[in-house]
């Protein structure tokens, strides 16, 4: 395989493994400079970036290189500072090497890093007067209207985004979408600034989630462009706010924002956003800007219904180039119930598994690797999904609910607020609450490192689904 041929690869399966926000600012702009059995050379944009590989993406590096049929037995990560020209004899580039296995030099470091969402930050020589190379459109392409189905429960916010994407920053402005994880808010949002562009080929369209906002705000700060900063998102044509919870209690970051949004919404360019509670509920916000956010329509995302759910299953076998008989779509679509994620995780594991044994699917490979055809029961409650992850890892309830940090207290208690999660579906506000939390960003923390470690650790994969087995009997 050719050296481009293969990097394109690899970064096709790893964009299946991680984060949408993180794929795009990580990954997207590096290059595979050399490779062999014994080295592999990466390029990537800046210090920041060689930084977050070197903590926290060597490993996933190597093993997704072995997927492709090499095996390194180091990566070297070469910072080029510009992608489009080689750098001159003059200009040297960095040369930082990472063992293969080598451990993170600060967990907690490496997790702090690994929640924000950021492109490459602006380093504080060579960069010009321009931060503006730092920022990207960050839209995905390929949401589009089309190829998003439509149900009883989002009908009104995808008429809403058409509408915008028609006639933005007039009858909806600013549109707030709100609603569990993995219900389609962000295909719909992204898929109203395609179309949007398609109707505008020359306007500004600017995606961005809550947390990149933050950290390049932070950057602004740090290198003294917040004019620029200001000036930047205050000139879109549209912009596209992800999960503006997060920003709640950053009182500087709220201040840049409510500036932004009075300023784009007196110049009626549409504003989007979307939350995981409507803007009445997210905590600590302040009034003027929770008043704002509530201006113009506000629509509530349900789960999709079973119809919904089984037209979606149909319509990605059909992307993949299969044919879902419909008892399957049936089976998956009761399986998974809460999330389209999940419905879509078990889908592509079912075409897998096909692909192994050479089979069409059928109900009985979908049972064999689903297991019994009991769903979640309707009576299920987040009382007993904490008492029974409590019981599994034999840890008083007390402790889970109570102040305690060892580490056999709180591994138990990240599993029972990844399990509120996926389970009921819970926002991480309500799910803190439940496990006795004053700070629901202690609950995002433990959802997503519980999600990392199911990826790796078949431990943990065992015993979440111990946990579930008990809580579907």
């Amino acid at each position: 395989m050719q050296q481009s041929s293969l990097w394109q690869a690899v970064l096709g399966e790893i964009e299946l493994t991680v984060s949408r926000g993180s794929f795009a600012t990580w990954f997207k702009h590096t290059q595979l400079l050399q490779c062999s059995d014994e080295l592999a050379i990466i390029g990537v944009n800046n210090i920041f970036v060689k930084n977050q590989f070197e903590q926290r993406y060597t490993e996933l590096l190597q093993k997704t290189l072995a997927h492709n049929g090499v095996s390194p037995q180091k990566i070297e990560f070469k910072i080029i500072p510009s992608q489009k020209a080689a750098p001159s004899n003059d200009d040297e580039p960095v040369l930082v090497t990472a063992s293969v296995g080598q451990n993170t030099r600060s967990k907690q470091h490496g997790a702090q890093l690994g929640t924000a969402q950021t492109p490459a930050s602006p380093q504080p020589s060579g960069a010009g007067n321009s931060l503006s190379h730092s920022y990207r459109q960050g839209i995905n392409e390929r949401y589009t209207f089309d190829n998003f189905i439509v149900g009883a429960s989002n009908e009104l916010a995808f008429a809403a985004c058409q509408s915008i994407s028609q006639n933005p920053g007039r009858k909806y402005n600013p549109l707030f979408l709100y609603g569990g994880v993995g219900i389609g808010k962000t295909h719909l949002i992204q898929a109203a600034g395609n179309a949007f562009l398609a109707n505008n080929p020359g306007a500004k369209v600017l995606y961005i989630s809550t947390e990149q906002f933050v950290q390049e705000f932070v950057d602004a700060l740090r290198y003294r462009k917040t004019a620029e900063f200001a000036s930047y998102y205050r000139s879109a044509d549209m912009l596209i706010v992800d999960d503006i919870q997060f920003i709640a209690g950053k009182d500087k970051m709220e201040e840049e924002f409510f500036h932004t949004f009075n300023a784009l919404h007196q110049a009626n360019r549409q504003i989007i956003i979307t939350s995981d509670t409507p803007p009445n509920e997210i905590p600590t916000i302040k009034e003027r800007l929770r008043s704002r956010l509530g201006w113009g329509m506000t629509i509530d995302m349900q789960v999709p219904d079973f119809e919904t759910r089984c037209a979606i299953l149909q319509m990605k076998a059909h992307d993949h180039g299969v044919d879902l008989p419909m008892n399957v779509a049936d089976f998956l679509a009761t399986r998974a119930q809460t999330n389209i994620r999940e419905l879509e995780g078990s889908l592509n594991q079912l075409l897998a598994l096909c692909d192994v044994k050479k089979q069409p699917p059928s109900i009985e490979i979908a049972t064999e690797m689903l297991g019994s055809t009991k769903s979640r029961p309707k009576h299920l409650s987040a009382k007993q999904i904490v008492e029974r992850t409590a019981r599994h890892f034999q840890t008083p309830l007390t402790d889970i609910l109570g102040p305690k940090r060892d580490k056999d207290i709180v591994v138990p208690r990240q599993v029972a607020m990844y399990l509120l999660h996926e389970e009921l579906g819970l926002s991480f506000p309500k799910i803190a609450k439940e496990l006795g939390r004053k700070d629901h960003t202690t609950a995002i923390h433990s959802v997503r490192k519980v999600e990392k470690e199911v990826e790796s650790d078949s431990d943990m994969r065992g015993a979440i689904a111990a946990i579930r087995e008990q809580l579907h009997v």
